[in-house]
């Protein structure tokens, strides 16, 4: 062995097991003593001195090293003192252990999982309050917009609307015709299954009508454009956002709520009265076909039996409810878009919070006026 290698070896003095360490304990020697070190099993053996006389040279990991002998030795049981400190290597052992002694890990106090759970509820609802703030912002802003856009009607951008208006009326009426029509089937099946127990069958006509032109088919039509073109409209505008489309019409002097808002909303105003109407048709259409075929009931007895049960104030019910569904999935559509930052993934985020909230605040909508007509007796 070199004289400037790092060595460990074991001796018995005066009846007493001691530790010899010597030669260099720097940094360049560490690997060397760990493998050195594992012969010395500090379970199995105690080594209640270590005697660093020889140690010709020492660094702050030769230090440390030292202090990880004597800590393993303690953890088996042992008080292990060191001897032959050289006065050089004195101030640098002493550091490492006063270092040492100052790092002890502070424990974090557990905080109860009620006040953590109390504080994940408070931070919720304060950001929902924040929200609806800025909505209910958004939602001043969208209506000075098209008051002025009305006010000045050559304000209105004739090509965008006419084109936003083929997307979410004119491509969106096979799939709520057809889901209606089958709405409409399922609502006189399960109506009539169970009016059947009274004998009285005949009032599924009832039941059908007055569901799907009061409730069923105007808010089944909203939900479906909230998740068709409430989504398209975030992505669209958020994906504006990204490409900083939207900075660059600021740029240019153009409002973005009064070139990419405003025209997606009234198309959407235009649409969801006419969807609303087209699905009352078909949903009464699915409830006369599956009617006369478990029923027995001819066309003409349905017919007689519609025209008994409904009154123009039913069909207006539902259609005074379109224009204010489709102003909310339009806002929200749009503000969402407008929050978007970032990058894509921001967009599909919220696109996916601009569905559920539409469809979240379309329900509350109907609920009050389900409530607003309740009261008035309409």
């Amino acid at each position: 062995m070199s004289k400037s290698a790092a060595w460990l070896d074991y001796q018995v003095q005066a009846g007493t097991p001691v530790l010899r360490a010597g030669g260099e304990w720097n940094v360049r020697q560490l690997a060397d003593l760990a493998d050195q070190l594992e012969k010395f099993e500090f379970g199995k053996y105690t080594y209640p001195v270590i005697d660093l006389s020889e140690i010709t040279e020492l660094d702050t990991s030769g230090a440390w090293f030292l202090k990880n002998i004597v800590d393993k030795s303690h953890r088996a049981g042992v008080e292990t003192k060191m001897v032959g400190i050289s006065a050089k290597h004195e101030p640098l052992i002493t550091l490492v252990q006063q270092a040492a002694s100052s790092s002890v890990k502070k424990e974090i106090p557990q905080r109860r999982m009620w006040l953590v759970n109390v504080e994940n509820i408070g931070q919720a609802a304060f950001e929902v309050a924040r929200q609806c703030k800025a909505l209910i912002n958004f939602f001043g802003i969208t209506v000075i917009a098209l008051g002025r856009s009305l006010r000045h009607p050559r304000r209105i951008r004739l090509n965008s609307l006419v084109h936003q208006v083929e997307k979410t009326a004119l491509d969106a009426v096979p799939i709520v015709c057809l889901l209606s029509f089958l709405i409409g089937v399922v609502l006189a099946f399960q109506g009539a299954d169970q009016l059947r127990r009274f004998g009285a069958e005949i009032f599924t006509v009832n039941l059908l009508t007055l569901s799907v032109l009061r409730e069923i088919g105007v808010l089944m039509t909203a939900i479906m454009l909230a998740g068709r073109s409430g989504s398209a409209f975030t992505a669209q505008i958020g994906t504006m956002q990204v490409n900083e489309e939207v900075d660059a019409l600021r740029t240019l002097g153009l409002d973005p709520v009064e070139v990419l808002v405003i025209p997606r909303i009234l198309a959407l105003l235009i649409s969801l009265p006419i969807l609303t109407f087209l699905s009352d048709v078909m949903g009464i259409l699915g409830g006369a076909l599956m009617a006369v075929a478990v029923l027995d009931l001819t066309l003409s007895q349905f017919l007689r039996q519609l025209e008994e049960a409904i009154t123009l104030t039913h069909f207006l019910v539902g259609m005074v409810k379109a224009p204010f569904f489709a102003y909310i999935i339009g806002i929200v559509g749009c503000y969402e878009g407008l929050r978007v930052s970032g990058s894509a993934e921001s967009v599909g985020r919220m696109t996916t919070k601009s569905v559920v909230e539409s469809i979240f605040l379309v329900i509350i909508a109907d609920a009050l006026f389900s409530i607003l007509f309740s009261v008035l007796k309409i």
